[in-house]
């Protein structure tokens, strides 16, 4: 799809990817880039199934420059914008925020594509908890440090900045535009997956998420717990 095609209005789903041979570097104490690149495929899936059984979304937007994840967007209906170069996923959520609200799209629901237990219950959620626009609701991870789920009416309302410290920064931001953001927590958007232990919790919660059933079928999880015992 070219950065020039239309948005229809109404509630859009927008998962910034990275290039997979870049995904999950933190976890390169413990996987091999294979078993990274394994893992987060699995867990983008687990995103995307998820999001094409929500009926409430107009659809699911990716922004990447990576061939699998497209092709696996299109494997669940979702529509690529491409990214001129793998600018990160600030700017990347930006990018597709700029085109939904250039096209008028009503509103945005950002994503991580790394949350693998998040299901259509946690969506619901998020919308019942909005406001009319503008309004602004987020998720926290389990920390309270990241942001898991931005929404947004209209989709550029909010200036966006990820990271291991965004949800803080998205409340201030939210209150400087004199917006009282809704916060919504939910345990299947809490958990992204970034370092050993977040992976250590994600086994913890047994789920039929393709990212669970890799790690057990892979060994990484015997390989966790003796990391763990040593």
């Amino acid at each position: 799809m070219s950065n020039t095609s239309r948005f229809d209005p109404g509630l859009w789903a927008v998962v910034p990817i990275k290039n997979f041979g870049h995904a999950k570097e933190r976890l390169a104490g413990i996987l091999t880039a294979s078993e990274r690149r394994s893992l987060f495929t699995a867990m983008l899936e687990d995103v995307l199934q998820t999001l094409s059984q929500c009926p409430a979304l107009t659809g699911i937007v990716l922004v990447t420059r990576e061939p699998q994840a497209q092709a696996l967007g299109q494997r669940y209906g979702a529509r690529s914008l491409i990214e001129q170069a793998n600018l990160g996923h600030t700017a990347a959520s930006t990018v597709g925020a700029r085109a939904l609200a250039a096209d008028k799209g009503t509103s945005m629901l950002q994503l991580p594509a790394d949350v693998p237990l998040i299901n259509p219950d946690d969506i619901d959620a998020l919308i019942l908890a909005h406001g009319n626009g503008p309004a602004i609701t987020l998720a926290p991870s389990r920390d309270h440090r990241g942001s898991n789920a931005v929404l947004c009416t209209p989709p550029d309302l909010l200036p966006l900045k990820f990271g291991d410290d965004s949800f803080k920064p998205h409340l201030a931001a939210s209150r400087a535009l004199n917006i009282e953001p809704t916060v919504v927590e939910r345990p299947g958007l809490a958990l992204d997956i970034d370092t050993p232990e977040d992976l250590v919790a994600l086994l913890a919660t047994p789920s039929a998420t393709r990212a669970y059933d890799y790690l057990r079928s892979s060994g990484i999880d015997k390989r966790l717990i003796d990391q763990r015992e040593s």
